[in-house]
């Protein structure tokens, strides 16, 4: 969590002495919030959901993703991304990253076959991915593109919105993100067959209190919806995002700046005028030098986040989708065709570019002062490692 502050707690005590904490309503938080957070994405429709895997599924399920489909995702993201197409019925197809940490759209376009429908792009550690290739090659093979931009909240791709680019967008608010309301999430769209959808995927019962739309036809979920609370803390956080962001993109810049001479090598920085600025990240020459830098520097090792690399995705390696055999899509006779070999050694390029790729976080309440330190102690671990 970056901050929070007394304008969430007034805001919750608010809420909590109008007693009106039920989402549909005049005027309502969420409603409120997801008003403000499309015209601050520049989109047409947003919708809140109860977290960032259920806004990845709803988004999947909103371009109609399912059985018989392949998703591509990267080697490095949280298992949320895999989950998401495993719970619509999909297939995650995995490919490497290259020196962004991001997937390397090389490496997404040699995984492209007859059964691929859709890529994930993950802007992971709030670092966005090389759009401008993702989609291109999207537009070439005629793919669906559902941005993951829930560690990635606020930032942008060369002056475009993350979440916005693609077809549809996804965001998480748990405690770990640039705008948190403790749990919760959003998906985007400017489609809005895609909205209606994926929207039944967040509360297939909301036209007990919306009404019914004539042209269409609500399916049964399990439903994710959010409640007034989380939108009544996300208003308040919102209003603060961008100085936040701005403050860690200046951080994430001086300390590029000041360690250029070190001889540590600068992961590749998608739009870094634009990004979010949560992290700076260096590629060390071995995965030892990572280690060693990081007992003199504060920093994380991108390999070392466990359930963000593909190895620890235990449901799927154990072809696990599902609670119930009938339900699992790796049992389903639609996904029959579908590639589904997993090894721990498929993606060796991932793991030897995260296991040697420091991740140094930054703050934006940092004082100036701290942030030198910061730069020194950089310095010491670059003399020291290399």
């Amino acid at each position: 969590m970056l901050r929070f502050s007394d304008k969430e707690v007034a805001a919750v005590a608010k809420l909590a002495k109008s007693g009106k904490l039920f989402r549909y309503g005049k005027q309502g938080e969420c409603e409120r919030f997801e008003r403000r957070w499309a015209k601050h994405l520049g989109v047409k429709y947003a919708c809140m959901t109860s977290s960032g895997t259920a806004a990845l599924s709803a988004a999947l399920a909103g371009l109609g993703i399912g059985p018989g489909d392949e998703v591509i995702v990267p080697a490095a993201t949280y298992m949320a991304t895999p989950v998401s197409v495993l719970a619509v019925g999909a297939i995650p197809i995995i490919v490497d990253i290259d020196e962004s940490l991001m997937m390397s759209p090389e490496a997404f376009e040699d995984a492209i076959g007859p059964r691929t429908r859709c890529v994930i792009p993950v802007h992971l550690w709030g670092l966005p991915s090389d759009m401008k290739s993702i989609m291109r090659i999207a537009r070439k093979r005629k793919l669906l593109v559902v941005e993951d931009a829930c560690q990635a909240v606020g930032g942008a791709y060369e002056g475009k919105m993350l979440g916005s680019i693609g077809h549809v967008g996804a965001f998480s608010f748990n405690f770990f993100k640039n705008m948190t309301c403790g749990e919760g999430g959003a998906f985007v769209t400017n489609n809005k067959r895609a909205s209606e959808r994926a929207g039944c995927m967040v509360d297939c019962c909301k036209f007990y209190w919306k009404g019914r739309e004539q042209d269409f036809r609500p399916f049964a979920t399990g439903g994710s919806r959010a409640s007034e609370i989380e939108g009544a803390i996300l208003n308040a956080q919102l209003t603060q995002l961008p100085g936040m962001l701005r403050a860690m993109r200046r951080q994430k810049k001086r300390i590029l700046r000041e360690t250029a001479d070190t001889g540590l090598q600068s992961i590749v920085n998608h739009s870094i005028d634009h990004e979010c600025g949560n992290f700076t990240g260096f590629l060390l020459p071995t995965e030892k030098q990572a280690k060693a830098f990081r007992e003199i520097c504060p920093c994380m090792i991108a390999g070392d986040t466990g359930r963000h690399i593909y190895t620890e995705w235990d449901v799927v390696f154990n072809w696990q989708g599902s609670h119930h055999p009938a339900l699992d899509p790796f049992r389903l006779p639609q996904n029959k065709k579908c590639r589904k070999r997993y090894s721990k050694g498929m993606c060796k390029t991932t793991l030897k570019i995260a296991n040697r790729a420091v991740l140094i976080a930054n703050h934006p309440d940092r004082p100036e002062t701290e942030t030198k330190k910061l730069i020194n102690r950089i310095k010491r671990a670059a003399k020291a490692v290399l």
